[in-house]
């Protein structure tokens, strides 16, 4: 069993040098990995590892660290992640990484959904005006005006969803 546990610590990069020890502490793969049985390594940040919330003789629970720091948990058999979690003596709150108390999350001042419909409206008028100068049809200063204004609600969706 150490060495499933070495295995899972090591697998999710936190072998025990003494400049790792206080990142062990914060990893949450490791917090998790140090506690279950049968821990194989699957893929980069995967493993499948016997799950605590029930009779488990065979692995079927997976594990995955994702890139923000979270650790996401599915038992096939179908346990609840609240309680996977509390047959390991752990807290929700143990799958994500520590938070820094000054980090204010990103505000969204639109709805992505909102933002969505006001480019596919825009984007209709540009290609109106695209098919009228490929059909040949009058192409005046109003409708190349009107496609200026579509280029430019465009460029403000994606500053208002801080896509660029």
């Amino acid at each position: 069993m150490n060495a499933q546990k070495n295995e899972a610590s090591g697998a999710a990069g936190t072998r025990g040098t003494s400049q790792n020890a206080s990142r062990f502490y914060h990893d949450p793969a490791a917090k998790v990995l140090e506690r279950l049985q049968k821990v194989r390594r699957t893929g980069p940040g995967r493993w499948l590892a016997c799950c605590p919330g029930h009779d488990d003789r065979s692995p079927s629970l997976a594990i995955r660290s994702v890139e923000d720091g979270r650790l996401l948990l599915h038992c096939f058999s179908g346990c609840s992640v609240q309680e996977v979690v509390g047959a390991l003596g752990l807290e929700l709150s143990d799958l994500f990484p520590p938070t820094n108390e000054n980090h204010r999350p990103e505000a969204r001042p639109f709805p992505a959904m909102d933002i969505l419909k006001a480019v596919g409206f825009e984007v209709s008028v540009a290609v109106c005006a695209i098919a009228m100068f490929l059909d040949g049809r009058p192409f005046g200063q109003d409708e190349f005006d009107r496609l200026t204004v579509a280029c430019g609600r465009l460029q403000n969706a994606l500053d208002a969803g801080r896509l660029v």
